[in-house]
């Protein structure tokens, strides 16, 4: 089985452009003006063009785990991430920041020292 997330945009190349940079696996458009997929060694997203903003908080979200927390989210911020919350939350002993993209698709940023 093969693991794929779509997430739903309006601005289909920024968001492209923001994941892609995010994530560190290139863009390929798939369907002009409506797919992009953006695959990777493990999972793929794929971006899909909707007419509509997003309006409430997402049921479901990414969770990226890094060495360097500060520095990645330093990092993703600078792409163009809003960061939710102010300072990490402790949840099960990990520390874990809150974060949206330019959408205001919220995603999760998580220290993981084995992620390297």
């Amino acid at each position: 089985m093969r693991v794929n997330f779509t997430l739903d945009c309006t601005d289909l190349n920024g968001q492209a452009r923001f994941w892609s940079a995010v994530l560190g696996f290139p863009a390929q458009v798939v369907v002009p003006g409506a797919y992009v997929a953006l695959t990777g060694p493990a999972y793929a997203l794929t971006l899909q063009w909707v007419p509509e903003p997003k309006t409430v908080k997402n049921r479901m979200h990414l969770d990226l785990l890094v060495t360097d927390l500060a520095a990645e989210a330093a990092r993703i911020e600078a792409l163009g991430a809003t960061r939710i919350t102010p300072e990490p939350l402790t949840m099960y002993g990990e520390h874990w920041l809150v974060l949206a993209d330019p959408e205001g698709n919220e995603f999760c940023l998580g220290a993981d020292p084995e992620s390297g």
